[in-house]
């Protein structure tokens, strides 16, 4: 799959990806990995969990690997990344949920991440982002399974959950459909890297159904 499945870093609110208010909350969820065998290929397991402190270097690798080979699928950059502390990089996992993914022994080759404002008025809202799998593990069911295990997460604790894709990444949209996300909208000229526009799909999938007030008489 594509690593255009990453802008969900809403350009609103800024390039900072700090805010993950559920970490004590549901932590157990993903301390211990899961695994499910892969339709495909009947030999292979995919197991996705929590990152964690130990999984900082890992993590790094393959952020700034996806910023690096797709620019245009990241509100943010390898330049404004890659010299980062390893405390930032501490934070961020500290502060978001993110979510990592392994194919039978493979290192980390997936990775997805939710994060819920801290003001009152944005809390309904979760938003996914930083998606993104090595070549070498797509078509095996991981990107789907990253998407699902964030779906789960999120929903004791939000009414919705939002994402931005790529509008010409024809694969995340279809995969993001298929776990139920609908269209409402596209931002014109969402991301500029040199030259060159890109639009983008918004998406939302509500977790919670919407209440229906009676008319009045």
């Amino acid at each position: 799959m594509s690593a255009h499945w990453d802008r969900s870093e809403v350009p609103a609110q800024g390039h900072n990806d700090d805010c993950d208010p559920l970490r004590t909350l549901d932590q157990r969820s993903y301390t211990n990995s899961m695994t499910k065998p892969v339709a495909s290929a009947p030999t292979s397991s995919l197991k996705v969990r929590r990152l964690e402190m130990h999984d900082i270097a890992s993590y790094c690798e393959l952020r700034l690997e996806g910023l690096k080979g797709h620019p245009e699928a990241f509100a943010s950059s390898w330049d404004y990344e890659a010299d980062k502390p390893v405390s930032w990089w501490a934070e961020r996992l500290e502060k978001n949920t993110i979510l990592g993914g392994w194919v039978d022994n493979s290192p980390l080759v997936g990775v997805a991440g939710l994060r819920v404002q801290d003001a009152v008025k944005l809390r309904h809202k979760g938003v996914l982002w930083g998606m993104y799998v090595r070549p070498e593990a797509r078509r095996t069911g991981l990107a789907a399974a990253l998407v699902q295990h964030v779906v789960e997460h999120a929903r004791p604790f939000v009414e919705e959950i939002c994402l931005t894709v790529v509008a010409s990444n024809v694969a995340a949209c279809r995969l993001y459909s298929a776990a139920g996300f609908k269209e409402y909208g596209l931002e014109r000229r969402a991301l500029k890297v040199g030259r060159e526009y890109y639009d983008e799909v918004l998406m939302a999938l509500p977790l919670s159904p919407r209440l229906e007030f009676a008319p009045r008489d």
